[in-house]
């Protein structure tokens, strides 16, 4: 029989307000799960990532971000499910968070893949259901949209989604460019240069992060507490800004934000320098800046050593153009989708 916690906490900077339960029947006895349990949920998300197989593999460090409360968010709460001897075999989270307009619930859980197929992925995604509507109640948005990553090959998880109502809206696509070959010099107008990260200029990045993905399909738009979060491995060294000094005080044309993920790089057989943000401002398009910007982080990886430059496109449809990335030499590796669903 399952077992029930009396209410699972949904934060909202304050008191827990209880959710609806988790159904019974599943042999789990289900809790709040908080920082303290991170470890163990590392250890179920790495028996869920041996079985898998995505192109990552989730460290302590990493882990413990979903655990930081962000005043910006409407709700969050999370839940993890022990076997009889304690084991954590499940677990769900939920953060629903305001977002360039809208309010987006983000979606993430999994299940041992010992205990699948016992239709627990099933009631997960109707406790998230349930969190969410928790978290808009009161809160003076009418709805959100739920959104879930999965990675391409993960068809039973798909067939999942959909039978709970979602639908594939986004395609993306993991590409590397092997450092090996000759990489591009650019030229850029004279006003422009492509400058080492520095951390002074942190605050004007953000803001030309703004500008730059303010019509972008589900941008964030990133106020000071949201845009230091999932740093965990920002690499400075990897990362650029481009300057324009046309006049007496520097603008931000373009930046490009890079993470070095070494606990990902047996799972993928290569070393690899990742692209996580790359954006230019409408002023700035046109100019080569983009193309500045990847170069430069590429001298960078290659002069660490690493094998490759990574990043990741997306689409909103299956076999999208990969315009420059192409262009410069990168192919891809593999896919993964965005469902989503309205609430």
């Amino acid at each position: 029989m399952l077992e029930h916690a009396t209410g699972d906490p949904l934060d909202r900077g304050g008191e827990p307000t209880p959710v609806h339960p988790l159904p019974s029947g599943h042999g789990l006895r289900w809790q709040p799960m908080t920082l303290a349990d991170n470890g163990e949920l590392v250890a179920l998300l790495t028996r869920i990532e041996a079985y898998d197989d995505p192109p990552y593999r989730t460290t302590v460090e990493e882990s413990a971000e979903a655990f930081v409360q962000v005043a910006a968010d409407i709700g969050s709460a999370r839940v993890i499910g022990r076997d009889s001897d304690g084991i954590p075999r499940a677990y769900a989270i939920v953060r629903v968070r305001p977002t360039n307009g809208t309010v987006r619930a983000l979606w993430d859980g999994g299940v041992d893949p010992q205990w699948r197929r016992r239709g627990i992925g099933a009631a997960l995604l109707e406790w998230q259901l349930a969190a969410t509507r928790e978290a808009l109640a009161g809160s003076g948005h009418d709805g959100a949209l739920a959104v879930v990553h999965v990675e391409e090959s993960m068809s039973d998880a798909q067939e999942m989604l959909e039978a709970a109502g979602f639908t594939a809206t986004r395609w993306y696509t993991e590409m590397r460019r092997d450092l090996s070959l000759p990489i591009p010099q650019v030229e850029l107008k004279s006003q422009l240069s492509v400058e080492p990260w520095d951390p002074a200029l942190d605050d004007a990045v953000r803001r030309a992060h703004n500008d730059a993905f303010k019509d972008q399909w589900g941008a964030e738009l990133h106020t000071p507490e949201t845009w230091v979060q999932g740093r965990t491995y920002f690499a400075p060294s990897w990362s650029f800004v481009a300057l324009d000094r046309t006049s007496d005080r520097a603008q931000v044309a373009g930046y490009l934000i890079s993470g070095r993920y070494e606990g990902d790089w047996p799972a993928q057989g290569w070393t690899e320098g990742y692209t996580e943000i790359l954006g230019v401002r409408t002023e700035w398009r046109g100019m080569r800046v983009a193309t500045a910007l990847l170069t430069a982080a590429m001298r960078a990886y290659a002069a660490d050593g690493m094998q490759y430059a990574g990043l990741g496109v997306d689409f909103s449809e299956p076999g999208g153009n990969y315009g420059l990335f192409g262009q410069l030499g990168y192919e891809p590796t593999r896919g993964s989708l965005l469902f989503t669903r309205t609430i």
